[in-house]
């Protein structure tokens, strides 16, 4: 069964639902929170967050691709009117549950700084708010209530230039290519190059984190363009599985993060998509009813 979101896209040109993604979802959200509940063991569970930047770029580049094919466009207003109906319902309970119980338990000069949190989340600039608060007299990351938000804002800030880009290149398809893989290249270079001196900088904000979404983007490219079906070999689906687990279990927090550790969780999540409709046991293991029902919520 499909959710409502699952449908909308279908209609706008994305591929038929996929239980294996939503499986990997899980995993991803599943890490990050029980990392954050310090579960050990789960040294890398904020990989999950890498994990959502691929699964995010597959799903909505494939529909931005496919628009873009059988139209020669993209219709802007539509896909952010698409974007703003899927994401504003949770985000505004989210914000607003926040708010009420940080008005309850903050003491004031807490509760303010929390308003600059809910300002730069809701225009989707708080990783920008969080990067340049880091610092030594910054305050403890387990005490900023929004601090979650940074890596949706990373997400849509991609979504901006993402479309734009495809437009503004829509009559050269090769040079569109090019320069979808030129930036990849770009990006990831410069996330590898400045994370041990500037790792602040290539963790929250976006030009740093932009192959990992391009990574999803190219691969559902390359998937439109050869038709390819996505069933792949199990041998594949395997070596997926297991990078992105060795990541959740052994990937160190810390200054040499995201960087060259962060190839690991990406290549994983970009294997187990390009191989995620094949009869393998990794597939039937994503597919399973509770690794959906998490994936889902």
């Amino acid at each position: 069964m499909q959710d409502a979101s699952d449908r909308e896209d279908r209609s706008h040109g994305s591929l038929p639902y996929r239980s294996d993604i939503d499986g990997l979802r899980a995993i991803a959200v599943l890490a990050v929170v029980l990392y954050h509940f310090g579960v050990p063991g789960l040294e890398g569970g904020f990989v999950g967050v890498d994990i959502f930047f691929v699964i995010s770029g597959f799903l909505i580049g494939g529909i931005l691709w496919r628009e873009y094919d059988a139209t020669g466009r993209i219709w802007l207003r539509h896909f952010y009117i698409r974007r703003f109906r899927r994401l504003a319902p949770a985000f505004f309970t989210m914000v607003l549950v926040t708010a009420v119980l940080s008005w309850a338990l903050l003491l004031p000069f807490e509760f303010r700084e929390l308003g600059k949190q809910l300002i730069a989340a809701t225009i989707y600039l708080s990783n920008v708010l969080f990067f340049g608060q880091a610092g030594y007299f910054d305050t403890a990351s387990d005490e900023k209530a929004l601090l979650h938000t940074w890596s949706l804002a990373v997400e849509e800030q991609f979504y901006i230039f993402l479309p734009l880009f495809i437009l503004l290149l829509s009559r050269n398809r090769r040079a569109l290519l090019a320069a979808l893989v030129g930036c990849w290249i770009a990006s990831f270079l410069a996330c590898v190059w400045l994370t041990p001196p500037y790792q602040t900088a290539t963790f929250y904000l976006f030009p740093f984190r932009a192959w990992e979404l391009l990574s999803g983007v190219l691969l559902a490219i390359w998937g439109c363009e050869s038709g390819r079906r996505w069933r792949g070999h199990t041998v594949l689906s395997l070596a997926g599985l297991t990078l992105v687990a060795g990541s959740i279990l052994l990937i160190p927090a810390g200054p040499l993060f995201p960087g060259l550790l962060a190839l690991f969780p990406v290549l994983g999540t970009v294997l187990l998509l390009a191989n995620g409709r094949g009869q393998n046991p990794v597939n039937r293991m994503l597919s399973t009813r509770e690794a959906v029902f998490f994936g889902k919520i």
